[in-house]
């Protein structure tokens, strides 16, 4: 994470300035809680918090043994719910679910069943009861399971014997899914895609990095991170009011936002363009990225850097060679541009 810039200060209250710092605090441990773990993936896990603070979730697309079980575990163990038992309702901080074909929907919602000794029936909570939920090799499912589990992800909700049961309001999904070995796989179609706010493809790491993992296995294998401040539960969901209250979109980042979507809707490259609802999602993804980098305001960067992200997963292109990437480059180059030559701070609302 960048710390050269400034946040803004002009025309900021107390008590908001103080909502943003707690909110950047919470960033930051979580951050260095997680890279203690984790090594050579600085981006991914960036991008992986700013989906935490958003309220979205997120897609890696990897190769086995890149580091997603222990990132997912990592940020799940960094977040403390101090709550007491039974107001937690079965919710832990941690959950992995290996998707498989045989994989059933009850397997991931819960279940209920029958208990000798009350003579009445009782729900069992499954893996999405937790905060963060390790959702691998999502596409190795039946798509039955793969639509419960994103009705978890999109409702915060599961339906089981025709009773909903909310999930807890910190719900955060991290799944995968292997670019290379297909075979007896169920590919998320794109209305599924939709609902995850990133993308990510992860490329392996640097020599230095790989160097770097070696080196601190003992020191990670006695969990010197345990070290580190956790951040708990209510922090977390403080932090996203303070970045959906106090960071600012000017009206020309939603200018930008919908030119860019209407000019990639309008490319003949592309068959199926983005929706509204990624608009919706892109916000307060760019105002998290905004606040993790000392700002009260989103500007040209922030699209710059999140928008591939956000479309790229969302967009079918006609086949002839085009790379998604490039295409949404094109489409965003002019809007960048003529943000990048405003200025875009609190006072010039």
């Amino acid at each position: 994470m960048d710390r050269s810039m400034v946040m803004t200060t002009e025309a900021r209250a107390p008590e908001e300035r103080a909502s943003l710092d707690r909110a950047l605090e919470a960033a930051k441990n979580l951050f260095d809680r997680v890279r203690a773990d984790v090594r050579g993936r600085d981006e991914v896990i960036e991008l992986v918090l700013i989906a935490l603070l958003s309220d979205g979730h997120v897609l890696l697309e990897d190769f086995p043994g890149s580091g997603k079980t222990t990132l997912a575990k990592a940020l799940g163990e960094a977040i403390d719910d101090p709550r007491d038992p039974a107001e937690k309702h079965g919710i832990e901080s941690f959950r992995r679910i290996q998707f498989t074909p045989d994989l059933l929907p009850s397997d991931v919602t819960g279940t209920t069943i029958f208990e000798p000794k009350t003579g009445s029936f009782v729900f069992r909570t499954g893996p999405v009861f937790a905060h963060v939920v390790l959702a691998d090799e999502i596409n190795r499912t039946s798509p039955k399971v793969q639509a419960a589990m994103l009705e978890a992800m999109a409702e915060k909700q599961v339906t089981v014997d025709n009773h909903t049961r909310a999930l807890d309001d910190l719900f955060f999904v991290i799944a995968t899914q292997n670019p290379l070995d297909l075979a007896g796989t169920y590919p998320l179609p794109v209305a599924q895609l939709d609902r995850f706010l990133f993308k990510v493809r992860m490329t392996h790491i640097e020599r230095e990095a790989e160097l770097d993992v070696l080196r601190s296995m003992k020191e990670r294998r006695d969990r010197a991170s345990h070290a580190l401040p956790r951040v708990t539960r209510d922090e977390i969901l403080a932090a996203r009011r303070a970045i959906e209250d106090c960071v600012i979109v000017h009206p020309l980042i939603h200018d930008a936002l919908v030119d860019i979507a209407r000019t990639l809707r309008q490319d003949r490259r592309v068959i199926q363009g983005v929706s509204t609802r990624s608009l919706v999602l892109a916000l307060p993804a760019l105002k998290s990225r905004a606040m993790i980098y000392r700002r009260d305001f989103v500007n040209a960067e922030d699209l710059e850097a999140l928008l591939p992200r956000v479309f790229g997963h969302r967009l079918e292109l006609a086949a002839g060679g085009a790379e998604t990437k490039d295409v949404i480059a094109e489409a965003m180059a002019p809007s960048v541009e003529r943000l990048a030559r405003s200025t875009l701070t609190r006072t010039s609302l």
